[in-house]
Parts: structure tokens; sequence; C-alpha cells
């Protein structure tokens, strides 16, 4: 399982269930401040749910502006690789070599799911260019997919211990707009889950395709550490200024 579990302080904290027919996912939500104009939607990696990150919020404190981390939890399906067990997942995984049978019909629902996450978020009045889209190992791998398809730019991508699924299609479906947004790419030199190489590789594809990538290695396995937690605080306050008239 994907887990990357941290402790830390909470700020203003609820619940989000849309109710068993609603398309949105129910999510954990995390106010910095009151009337937050700009968020971060965050998403787990496999076997793991909407908590996982939640203790992250206070370690990256302080914030140039009020925010709202949405931590969405992904859907309950069977996963192949861990036999066929029941777990929340993005997508299934067949093999450790993740590029094999790759569940392309998983991995567009869940960009389906975040779709309507970065809508309500508008619908709350926070535009697209002040949402970041993060996510960790294969909620990483959904980020940097959702963010290639876009029409439209958001602040940017946050992609952590992860890789590009599908990358044999991403020149072809790789919008103007998808090949511009700025990525924060974060990764272990010892993870043994998704490997170095295929993290490289998946950077270099992305940079052919002309999008701005800030690359960072750290001395870690699958995980986060306090290295990369300080590397992603200056980085959201890089990419989410604070916006004419915010409180």
């Amino acid at each position: 399982m994907d887990s990357a579990r941290r402790t830390g302080g909470r700020m203003s904290e609820r619940m989000s269930d849309p109710g068993p027919n609603s398309a949105l996912l129910p999510c954990i939500e995390v106010e910095t401040g009151a009337n937050p104009r700009a968020s971060v939607i965050w998403l787990h990696g496999l076997g793991a749910d909407g908590h996982d990150f939640e203790p992250i919020v206070g370690e990256l404190a302080p914030f140039s502006q009020p925010l709202r981390f949405v931590f969405p939890h992904a859907p309950v399906r069977p996963v192949t690789i861990n036999g066929g067990m029941a777990m929340r997942a993005w997508y299934d995984i067949v093999s450790a070599e993740l590029d094999r049978r790759e569940d392309a019909t998983g991995v567009l629902e869940s960009q389906t799911q975040v779709e309507a996450l970065i809508c309500r978020e508008n619908e709350r009045g926070v535009p697209d260019e002040s949402i970041v889209l993060a996510g960790f190992s294969q909620g990483g791998a959904v980020a940097l997919h959702s963010m290639l398809r876009r029409t439209r730019p958001l602040a940017g991508v946050m992609a952590l211990s992860t890789y590009l699924p599908m990358a044999s299609r991403a020149q072809a479906e790789a919008t103007p707009v998808g090949r511009t947004m700025p990525v924060f790419y974060g990764h272990g030199l010892s993870d043994g889950v998704v490997s170095l190489a295929r993290a490289i590789a998946s950077r270099d594809a992305l940079v052919q395709l002309g999008c701005p990538v800030q690359w960072h290695t750290y001395s870690m396995a699958h995980s986060v550490c306090a290295a990369e937690v300080r590397d992603i605080a200056d980085w959201l306050r890089t990419v989410l200024p604070v916006r004419s008239g915010a409180n």
C-alpha cells in the first residue's frame, strides 16, 4: 500500500460527503483561514485514504493566504497486484511493471472525478488558476494524466513519488494548456515502489512535451520527508500568490 502518513497539527477541518447519488467523491477538507480563495486538491496513494496527507497541512504553514486543502477518498475497487483485494485505488494495477496492461478505463474515470472536484472549487469562488492538483504515487499519476489533458490552466501540479501513466499516449493527447502548467516533481532516491528510473523517464517525457518541471530528489524511499515538505511549502507560495482582494 502507498501510505505517507505524517504527524502534524490540524486547522479548520470537516468531512465533505456529497451523498450516494452525487458524482463527487467524499473528501476531508482543511481550511487554513476564513474564506479561502485558493485550493489544493491532494490525491492519496494506493490503499490509503483522504486522511493520509491531512496532517501535513500544519507542516506547510505559514501560508501567504487562506487555503482550502481537499483530500478526496478514492473509490474502493479490486486491485490485481494485491491478489484482487478491494481497497481504495484510483485505478487497477496489474503488475509491479507499472506500464504493463495499464488500466486506462480506471485512469479516465479518476480524471473525470478530479475534474468534478475542480468544478466544485470553481463554484465556491476559486478559479482554476488558484487551484493546485497534487498527488502521491498512484494519486500523482492521476494528477499528471489529468494535467496534460486540461483545456484551462491550473496554478500547478504536484507529483510526489509517482510516474506518468499511459505515457505512450501523452504526445498525441496533451493539450497546449496541459504542456504549460508548472510541475513540482519530488522522488526518493531509494524508492522501491516507483523506481527512480521510471520517475526520471516520466520527468523527461514531461520536459519533452514542454512542461516546466521543477525536479527534486531526496534521500528517502517511497515516502515524504521533511526536506520535501519544506520545498513543497516554498513552491506553493510561489504558484499560489495572494490575489487582489484576498483576505
